[in-house]
């Protein structure tokens, strides 16, 4: 897996190309740890809400139950905590995480997507070399399921947070600010 970074680098339009380019997930209670780390780094970036839920149709009574942390550049890609100074490179021949010890559990869970059936994302290029997980699988199980469980709610109104971050040529089909999910 020469060069293995991909997920780190590049962010896609989820769940469609209205809702701008998504971040890293980051769960509630990881914000202010993250934040943290990103002034003991010197890192400047920017956290958005992703998912927010409300008892009422109405904008003002949203919780949030999840954050995304966007990537440096206009676009949204390139983690904030990604080390693409350095020469010295992952085992897989990618770049290194400032943070990989403490990491999101969003990363953590990577390139797992769903736990039951097991399912991983064959966009990395791990899974797409190998076509299987590696020793990490049960660590990754964890972390997804604690996300899972952190996600789920009785709330009746799922709001997703569009970021208004995308490519240049996609600004016009973007938006920005909370979208009910229907």
């Amino acid at each position: 897996m020469k060069d293995c970074s991909q997920c780190c680098i590049e962010r896609e339009y989820f769940p469609t190309k209205k809702f701008g380019k998504i971040g890293v997930l980051i769960l509630t209670e990881e914000k202010e740890k993250i934040e943290k780390m990103a002034k003991t780094n010197g890192i400047k970036m920017l956290i958005l809400p992703r998912i927010g839920v409300s008892k009422e149709k109405n904008q003002n009574s949203i919780k949030v139950l999840a954050y995304q942390m966007m990537g440096l550049e206009n676009n949204g890609n390139t983690c904030p905590f990604l080390d693409t100074i350095s020469d010295t490179k992952s085992p897989h021949g990618g770049y290194l995480c400032k943070i990989y010890q403490d990491r999101p559990l969003a990363c953590r869970a990577y390139p797992l997507v769903n736990v039951n059936p097991i399912t991983l994302d064959m966009k990395c290029k791990f899974c797409q070399e190998c076509k299987t997980a590696d020793s990490n699988l049960n660590s990754e199980m964890e972390s997804l399921a604690k996300i899972q469980t952190k996600m789920k709610t009785n709330f009746p109104f799922i709001w997703r947070y569009a970021t208004g971050i995308g490519e240049k040529k996609d600004k016009s089909q973007i938006k920005k600010g909370w979208i009910l999910e229907e």
